[in-house]
């Protein structure tokens, strides 16, 4: 049953999009296959209302989601071309907080509106307009609720959006937030027509040689505290010059060290830059890593969240690994 406050939500969001005429949409910083399909699916849902949009992250999309800007047009990187303009309209998914949009919100005038779609628990409600359902899987799961709100047919194209997205957050329908309610919409989309099994072959399977060879590296540094509940690897800024591996390369290591047998929590530490080190977190259940990355300024889901380190690579081990052990004690 969907909450009553929810269905005002939806009902809020519908009279928001009706009422413009051209948007912005962003989504967070270094992409993952959830906020990209959100991206993509809220295009589409723009196009069918003959909305005029603009898509734009911070940097830029990731090569491997472009197959979902088919139909919609391009995305741009703010990092690269930043627009001359000031939006007054816009459309944030998959953030849960306003940060989370980077330098884009230097597109934003001083009077703009913003409507925030998510389905992260740490969500601060930080729009004009907040439809946001921590109980689903990924928000391009609130955004079918908000196409079967507005009434509008469904194309290839935004099947294959909203598919790609419950794929990627669900690790491929594996982890605990694949409900009934998700298995009914990924049944309701392959219906349409969407290939399932090519989408987890793209998303699920293929690994580039860089990410390969960022694996090989990544794996002697895998450590383990004295009770071996808690794992973590690291990838310095070295590795990924030595490997040639990108950013997107590193997608997935962090749960070579969460699926170590008695793990309780795997974690990925990542120099962004000298004194900058990103943190992933992965939980079996026994400790809420969105708590623990909101003591370091982060945020997430009780099994999945990150945060971001000031300090070098070792501080931020200690830290965090300290951090994480009173969260299972």
């Amino acid at each position: 049953m969907i909450p009553a406050d929810y269905t005002a939500s939806l009902r809020a969001t519908a009279e928001y999009i009706r009422e413009g005429d051209e948007f912005l949409v962003v989504s967070h910083m270094q992409p993952d296959g959830d906020a990209a399909g959100s991206t993509f699916a809220a295009a589409w849902i723009l196009q069918a209302l003959n909305k005029s949009y603009t898509l734009i992250n911070e940097g830029p999309m990731p090569e491997k989601y472009m197959y979902m800007a088919a139909g919609v047009g391009a995305i741009q990187a703010y990092d690269r071309n930043p627009p001359e303009r000031k939006f007054e309209r816009v459309i944030s998914v998959d953030c849960a907080d306003f940060g989370r949009i980077g330098r884009v919100s230097e597109c934003l005038s001083p009077q703009a509106t913003l409507l925030n779609i998510d389905h992260h628990a740490t969500n601060d409600l930080f729009g004009s307009v907040n439809l946001v359902r921590p109980d689903a899987a990924a928000t391009v799961e609130v955004l079918y609720d908000l196409v079967q709100e507005l009434g509008l047919s469904m194309p290839d194209g935004l099947c294959t959006c909203i598919y790609s997205g419950l794929l990627t957050d669900t690790g491929g329908f594996r982890y605990s937030n694949t409900t009934p309610k998700v298995l009914g919409i990924a049944a309701d989309l392959l219906g349409r027509g969407v290939k399932g099994h090519e989408l987890a072959e793209r998303l699920l399977e293929t690994m580039t040689y860089g990410q390969v060879s960022l694996l090989k590296r990544s794996l002697n540094t895998l450590s383990f505290s004295g009770d071996k509940r808690i794992a973590w690897l690291t990838v310095t800024s070295q590795d990924r010059e030595a490997t040639g591996a990108s950013s997107d390369d590193m997608d997935g290591l962090v749960n070579y060290a969460r699926n170590v047998e008695g793990v309780e929590v795997g974690m990925l530490f990542k120099e962004k830059e000298p004194g900058v080190i990103k943190v992933s977190l992965r939980s079996g259940g026994a400790a809420d890593v969105a708590a623990i990355a909101q003591t370091f300024g982060g945020g997430g889901h009780v099994k999945a969240a990150g945060c971001t380190f000031r300090g070098t690579m070792q501080e931020a081990v200690d830290a965090v690994v300290r951090e994480v052990g009173k969260g299972i004690a």
